[in-house]
């Protein structure tokens, strides 16, 4: 029997995020008129470069897949993108390509199922990705298409229309169950904001960000710094507080969950590229971190947003770590009532230092099929920046399942 192989990450590297353009279908936000494929390969190439810059020695032949996490599988977003955007990039034609749909987890589950291929030998180098363009897809597009051709769409089980229960109604339903109250969340949801413009301020994200150009219809366009923070909540916090306070719930009358405490509708792609940990060595490439361990969980799909929990606590079991061997906890910031919940079951508090210490999907925003791969790079590069062991990173996806990974500093 073969031996498992070590897997790490070589580096890690994201678009900038740029504001969805769904609102009465005005396209006001930097990347709406951009292709989901000439977005990703960009993205992709860009990675690719870098690593050529590490080591003269790295060889692209040596990539044995491309593998992506996508939602919305249709138009531009369709056809096997992970292939589409690797011929396109220049990744050489004996790669192979894939694309996940796994919801919200759709991005770790790329990098996750690209690692344990490593690890059990199946190659020596896989490129990971995620897209979402959701200016042209939103969510559950697919399905919209079918059910608008009349063709049945069964989405239900024994749990009745799941599928049909929103996830911010389900993030109300958690709210309401455990008891949270409004300022706690979009407590929350500002320090995630101010997390974020304070990471972009000192220039923690410009190191890792590929920048994108692209024209439409005769006009050119460039994205290279994300256009979803709002400086307020560094340089006066109590007055953005106050202002989140004023915006209205929008899934329940009397509810707590909005806009401001919630993940925002946004463009964006993100790639990360794995490698065992030999021919890392052979190529003389110094490693961000090693994956210790992964796990997948399911649970209710009403409230749909929890399955988090009982993935982390596999992920962290299967690496032999506890919750206080974490130095950054990256859980996806979905809606900020499941946050409060993960921060209760796996023994730490969501307002700490160490969760989402660059800022998540609140301040930055959720492209649903590339949040997983851009936060883990955010993860990867931050247990770098502050010399830290291990990081756990967690996301909720529709239908009550849920993703985990563990990786720890090389």
């Amino acid at each position: 029997m073969r031996k498992l192989k070590e897997v790490v990450v070589i580096d890690a590297v994201r678009s900038a995020i740029g504001k969805s353009g769904r609102d009465g279908m005005k396209k006001n936000g930097q990347l709406c008129q951009a292709s989901a494929q000439d977005l990703l390969a960009a993205v992709m190439r860009g990675l690719l470069d870098r690593v050529h810059k590490q080591s003269s020695k790295f060889d692209e032949s040596i990539i044995e897949d491309v593998v992506v996490g996508c939602l919305s599988q249709i138009g531009e977003q369709g056809a096997n993108i992970a292939r589409i955007a690797a011929l396109i990039a220049g990744i050489p034609i004996t790669a192979s390509g894939f694309t996940v749909n796994q919801y919200c987890n759709a991005g770790l589950r790329a990098i996750n199922s690209a690692a344990h291929q490593l690890m059990v030998g199946d190659g020596d180098a896989c490129v990971c990705a995620g897209v979402e363009v959701m200016s042209h897809y939103g969510m559950m597009s697919d399905v919209q298409v079918a059910m608008e051709a009349n063709y049945p769409v069964r989405m239900s089980n024994k749990f009745g229309e799941f599928f049909g229960v929103p996830q911010g109604a389900c993030a109300e339903i958690i709210s309401a169950q455990y008891g949270h109250t409004r300022e706690q969340l979009d407590y929350l949801g500002a320090l995630s904001m101010k997390k974020a413009v304070l990471a972009q301020r000192n220039g923690l994200f410009a190191d890792h960000i590929i920048p994108f150009d692209f024209e439409w219809e005769g006009k050119s366009y460039h994205a290279e710094v994300d256009e979803t923070l709002r400086a307020k909540a560094a340089d006066d916090f109590d007055g953005f507080m106050k202002d989140l306070s004023t915006l209205k719930p929008p899934f329940k009358p009397d509810g707590m969950v909005t806009a401001g405490n919630s993940s925002q509708i946004v463009d964006g792609a993100g790639a990360v590229l794995l490698m065992t940990a030999d021919k890392a060595e052979e190529l003389g490439l110094e490693p961000l971190a090693r994956i210790l361990s992964t796990g997948v969980a399911g649970g209710e799909p009403v409230p749909m947003l929890l399955a988090p929990i009982p993935a982390a606590q596999k992920a962290m079991s299967r690496a032999g770590k506890t919750i206080d061997d974490m130095d950054v906890i990256e859980p996806n910031e979905a809606f900020m009532s499941p946050l409060v919940e993960f921060g209760k079951a796996l023994g730490y508090k969501p307002e700490e230092d160490r969760v989402n210490p660059t800022g998540g999907a609140v301040a930055l925003g959720h492209p649903i099929g590339a949040s997983g791969v851009i936060y883990f790079g955010e993860m990867v590069h931050h247990l770098k920046r502050i010399k830290g062991r291990c990081g756990l990173q967690m996301i909720c996806g529709g239908g009550g399942i849920g993703i985990s990974t563990v990786v720890e500093r090389v």
